[in-house]
């Protein structure tokens, strides 16, 4: 992608590609870092795809032996479109990518919308997940773990609806994408200025613009569906307690996210068995991407503790 924005030249992926999950589906996926280290799947936030990764996590994934992997969930870039009927459905989904990259023994760290999915492998796969990460993830909406307030008070109302119309929306928000390339750089702008103080900061981030801009256009380019099965997702059952989360959880959210509330992220950290809470003092919704060498470092260090026993 050229860089208009004067930002540092973010480093391409060493591999992308899509992987057969199933005999009508593929999934798709980019890979960073040194192919020899240890894997971290990195999952996007909703809206997002497979390149929303900062330019600081490939950086550090390079210089620290780290294997860093983002994925497509179904319905964007270059994964086949798909409803799941449950959040612990995409479990099955990643063991098949991770059989396939030759990968046993993984972190996952997830973005926002990513997060259920992040808890969702630590819960159904602690074979195989060391550790996870999660900044400023959606909690449960139903249920005993559930919690009310933020943006998916709007999502359980909408959630019905999109299981109907989930699709051909989809399809319409996928021919938008295309015709807004032209004007995506003020369109980001725009949305940094109306954003609170803490995402305005990070937007403002030459790297950042860089590298939304890529994977809306590059790696998202081809359709839009996944943030609308996203919503189904989060506003039914996960298939899954928070409790069956026995591997260790970071948790990263900031005090002034008006998307998900922090009260979200202590609600679900006081329901995890092993987990802690980073406070991310007068930061709001995209914090934790400016983060990435903290959350990074903490895989790894829990990646050694988990060697030592």
């Amino acid at each position: 992608m050229a860089n208009p924005l004067g930002a540092p030249k973010l480093p391409r992926p060493k591999l992308e590609g899509t992987i057969a999950v199933s005999d009508d589906r593929r999934i798709g996926f980019a890979e960073f870092g040194d192919p020899q280290g240890r894997p971290v799947f990195w999952l996007h936030g909703t809206p997002g795809a497979r390149r929303q990764i900062p330019t600081e996590a490939r950086v550090f994934a390079e210089e620290n032996h780290l294997r860093l992997l983002g994925v497509d969930r179904p319905g964007i870039g270059s994964s086949t479109p798909h409803q799941y009927d449950n959040i612990a459905a995409f479990a099955d989904d990643l063991r098949v990518i991770a059989d396939t990259l030759g990968i046993d023994k993984m972190t996952v760290v997830g973005l926002s919308g990513g997060g259920p999915y992040t808890l969702a492998a630590a819960a159904l796969m602690p074979d195989r997940v060391v550790a996870a990460g999660v900044l400023g993830g959606v909690a449960p909406t139903v249920g005993a773990d559930a919690i009310k307030g933020g943006a998916m008070n709007l999502g359980t109302v909408v959630a019905p609806i999109l299981e109907v119309v989930g699709q051909p929306v989809g399809l319409v928000a996928t021919g938008l994408v295309r015709l807004i390339k032209p004007v995506a750089l003020p369109a980001l702008e725009i949305y940094a200025r109306v954003s609170p103080e803490g995402d305005r900061r990070l937007l403002a981030r030459p790297e950042f613009k860089a590298m939304f801009l890529d994977d809306l256009l590059n790696g998202g380019r081809k359709q839009l569906t996944a943030p609308f099965a996203d919503v189904v997702n989060f506003a039914h059952d996960w298939g899954f307690r928070l409790e069956e989360v026995k591997v260790p959880v970071k948790w990263w959210h900031g005090d002034k996210d008006h998307i998900i509330p922090y009260a979200h992220g202590e609600h679900v950290v006081s329901r995890l068995p092993d987990a802690e809470l980073f406070t991310l003092p007068g930061e709001s919704h995209l914090a934790g991407l400016g983060y990435a060498h903290e959350i990074l470092g903490s895989m790894s260090a829990l990646w050694d503790r988990a060697e030592e026993k």
